[in-house]
Formats: structure tokens, sequence, C-alpha cells
């Protein structure tokens, strides 16, 4: 990811701002005048601008708002975020009137000040994602007679602009189908714009969609475009539509019946030239049943329905898949391309992936890092590959404090020499091969709030074990951490942790 651009003649807030970016494992940069911005911008040769710039409205021989028109006429989709102090607030709203995301008032709390720049974050990567050229979208690829039957319904429908939802396990390549549609449909030189409805927290995904007014709720200083606005003459992909919130399905119909929507806020109606293409890995005609989904927008979206098969159902695509992502890993990375074994093909071919395709690609990506030799064998494959019985199911897991027994996995890294605490490899792979086998479990059963519910255990152990190791000291627990007091009082509070 490109970095977070810092602007601002304050030594302080430079150094605190780019403390905790690193912490959340955002890259930063630092400028102490708007002149230093514009330099780096306009230096031949110079590498891609900022993810997102964050700048003081206020520096001896420069304005924020003057860099800020100047690094608008360069970079449009940049997010650029003024900090302001309250005195300010009067040219905090010029800032928005010449395009600024959000403003910082300044003395800002922390926590808050990252959350909006991860939210920049957010917002101009989906800008990058609307900008990119489909004719470099990756190519679907396979041989199976069930993905020439995809193929062909692509084909037939590609001088269509009907509304098609595409079902499939997760990770089986669905929004590739949904982009190939755009790719060969009468709207290909239109936006495609993709939101994954399961990926966002209700309360703003009304907002994502449809946009909303400057006013509208609590944080909304400025209007801005949903979804809908942005895909206007192109496609809007949505994905996960089975984890739509009922009230909203109630809206996605009406704009689906009528073709108008209105902003969050807004009075006025906005006319959406947008086709939809939805997916899910659920089983819609269930949750019509059991009343979790509208069978009205059911009917509306299965106009045409196309099945994505699970990459098991296509064993004979393994091997071809496997060169093409080995091959794109290796010029992603800039090294030589690694080969495969017949073997070890073999094997592969053997696996169930429960991630499909997406799970392929990730251990290719995996072999081209840690692979030592030019040739892939079986021996090289990832634990999960082997289908490693030895690792125990969450019934049998030792209690708290305990040590994992002993798995019999290969060592995937030598002890690190770099500063800072240890970790063995044997015990790192234990567990980490356990979390990712039960969080498969979980998300196999449909189980709801998997991220939050995996997380959660891992944070209570981890500021139990350091409450223990400082004997309850909780400031001293948070600097072995890494993390602030308020957040281990606030984490301590939220889950419960006797001290």
């Amino acid at each position: 990811m490109k970095p977070i651009w810092i602007v601002d003649d304050d030594q302080s807030i430079r150094f605190v701002l780019e403390k905790a970016l690193l912490r959340e494992g955002l890259p930063t940069r630092s400028f102490t005048h708007p002149r230093e911005v514009l330099a780096a911008l306009d230096r031949p040769g110079a590498l891609e601008g900022p993810q997102v710039l964050v700048s003081d409205i206020r520096m001896p021989g420069g304005s924020g708002l003057d860099l800020l028109t100047q690094v608008k006429e360069r970079l449009p989709a940049l997010p650029v975020i003024i900090m302001t102090a309250f005195s300010d607030l009067d040219s905090a709203v010029s800032a928005f009137q010449h395009g600024a995301f959000e403003y910082l008032p300044k003395p800002f709390d922390l926590p808050k000040a990252v959350e909006l720049i991860r939210r920049a974050v957010e917002e101009s990567q989906r800008e990058e994602v609307r900008d990119d050229p489909m004719d470099v979208a990756p190519e679907m690829l396979g041989q199976a007679p069930a993905m020439q039957d995809v193929f062909r319904a692509i084909g037939r429908l590609s001088q269509s602009q009907v509304t098609v939802l595409i079902t499939g396990e997760s990770g089986s390549g669905k929004e590739l189908v949904a982009r190939a549609l755009h790719k060969h449909s009468p709207r290909a030189s239109g936006p495609f714009v993709a939101i994954n409805t399961a990926a966002i927290p209700k309360d703003l995904l009304e907002s994502e969609l449809f946009g909303h007014e400057r006013g509208a709720f609590t944080g909304a200083q400025t209007s801005r475009r949903g979804r809908f606005e942005q895909a206007d003459g192109g496609t809007l992909f949505l994905d996960e539509i089975g984890d739509m919130p009922f009230d909203l399905q109630t809206r996605l119909l009406r704009v689906l019946s009528d073709g108008h929507f209105y902003r969050v806020g807004g009075h006025s109606a906005i006319k959406a030239n947008v086709r939809v293409i939805a997916a899910t890995h659920q089983d819609l005609e269930l949750r019509v049943k059991e009343g979790g989904f509208r069978e009205d927008l059911f009917h509306r979206l299965n106009v045409i329905r196309l099945r994505l098969p699970a990459l098991r159902e296509r064993p004979e695509d393994i091997a071809m898949l496997a060169r093409h992502f080995l091959l794109r890993s290796a010029q992603q990375l800039g090294v030589e391309p690694k080969r495969i074994s017949d073997s070890a093909l073999q094997r592969m071919c053997m696996f169930a992936f429960p991630g499909n395709v997406r799970q392929l690609e990730n251990i290719c990506h995996w072999l081209t890092v840690m692979a030592p030799a030019q040739l892939i064998e079986p021996k090289d494959l990832p634990p999960e590959v082997h289908g490693v019985a030895a690792v125990p199911s969450s019934a049998e897991l030792p209690a708290s404090g305990t040590d994992l027994p002993p798995v019999a996995l290969p060592v995937l890294a030598a002890a690190s020499t770099a500063p800072g605490p240890q970790v063995s490899p044997v015990h790192a792979a234990d567990w980490e091969l356990q979390l990712s086998r039960e969080a498969v479990e979980l998300l196999e059963q449909g189980g709801a709030e998997v991220w939050d519910v995996l997380t959660r255990r891992f944070e209570t152990r981890l500021i139990q074990a350091a409450l223990s190791a400082t004997r309850g000291r909780r400031i001293e627990a948070a600097q072995r951490l890494g993390i602030g007091r308020n957040t281990i009082t606030r984490k301590i509070q939220e889950l419960g942790i006797d001290n």
C-alpha cells in the first residue's frame, strides 16, 4: 500500500501520527512544508503519490488550503484530510468547498484520528478499483465442463444488460464472473463498482449504497456519492447480497423497480442508470422461507442465475490454475517463476480446497516465497495440503495456560535474528494452523460474526498473558503489548477480563 503523507510544521504532531499509524500497519511519510509535498509529487521519476494526504491548515509560509487545491489538480481522487484548530472551523468549511475528504479538529483524539484516516484509505482504494481498466482484470481459466458452461453463459449475455445472480462458495471467483459480464457487455466503457454488503456495518451500508447529504447524520460534514452514483452508466456488483439487512432490501427493491433512489437525508430523486449483478454463497430460497430475505427482491435479482462450481468439482483445472498463479506471483514479486512437479500437482489435486480458487492462489503465492528450490516437490507444500491429522479439535484443546501438544509440521521459518520477543516456529505453526482450521469450520457451519468471536478470544488471551507477566500492572502490560493504556483499559472492560 502507498504511504500516508503527513504535512505539519509541528514535529510532535507528525511524531504522534506516525507512531499511531505504524502500529496499525499503515506506512507514512512526513513533510514540514507544502513546498516539499509539491516537489515530491513533481519530481521526475518519483514514486507513486500518497494513499491519503493529511495536512495542517496553517503553516509558516504555506497554506493547507492552497496545498489542497494544487494536489487536487494533480490527483483529483486523492482523499485529503485537513487538520485545523477549533478557531479555524470557518476555514474547514472552505476546505470542503475545495474538495477535502474530511477535517480533523485539533487537539484530536488519536484513535478517532486513526479511524478517520482508515476511512480515507478505504475510499482511496475504492477509487483505485473504479479507475482500474477492465482489460487488466484477471482472466478466468478453466477447462472443466462446468466452467465451460459458465463461459458460454457469459458469451450469451454479452449483448444483454439483464440483472444476474451469481451463486457459489466463498473464494470460487464470483467477482471475476461479474467483472467478465461487465467487460463483455454494452456497459464495458462505464465504471465497475463492487461492494461487499456483509463487510460494511449495518448503520453505514445505506450511506455507502445511496450516499448522503451534508448533515444527514452525526459526522456527515459533507455530501457524498454512494455506490449507485459511482456506478452510473456501468455495473454495480453487490457481493454477499444474502447478508443485506432486511430494511435495506426494501430500498434496493425500489431502485430495481423504478430506477430511482434518494440519498440519506436527501429530498431529490436520483436516476440510477446502473446494471446490478448480485452474488451470494447462501441458499436464497431458504433465506426467503426463513423470513430473512424478501421474496419479491429475490425474484427481481434472480432473472438469470449463474452457478459457479467449487474448485473440488473441477480438479482437472487445478494444474493449469496453479501454474498460472505461480507465474503471476513471480511477476508481482520480481523473481524467477517456480515450477511444480507432477507429484506435487497430484498431491494438490487430492486436496479439497475449502477456500476454493482463492485458497489455491494464496498457496501458490506462499510457495513462491517459501519453497526452497525452483522445482516444487510434495514436501514443499504447506501443511494444510498434506492434511495433517495430528491437530486437535477445539474440544481436545488443553485448558488455558498450557501449551498445545506438538504437531508434526515442517518448520516454516528459521529463528529470527531481529530484536524483540521470539516465537518458536513450531509452536507458531501449531496455533496458526489450529486457528485457520477453526475459522474454516465456523465459516462452513455458517456461524455469525466469526471475525468478532475469534478476535475477542485472541485479544482476551493476549491481554491475560500480559497482565500475568506484569503481575496485573496495566500500564506495564500495555507498554509490553505496544498499545496505549487507554486501549488496554477499554479492552479489559469490553472483554470482561478479571484483572
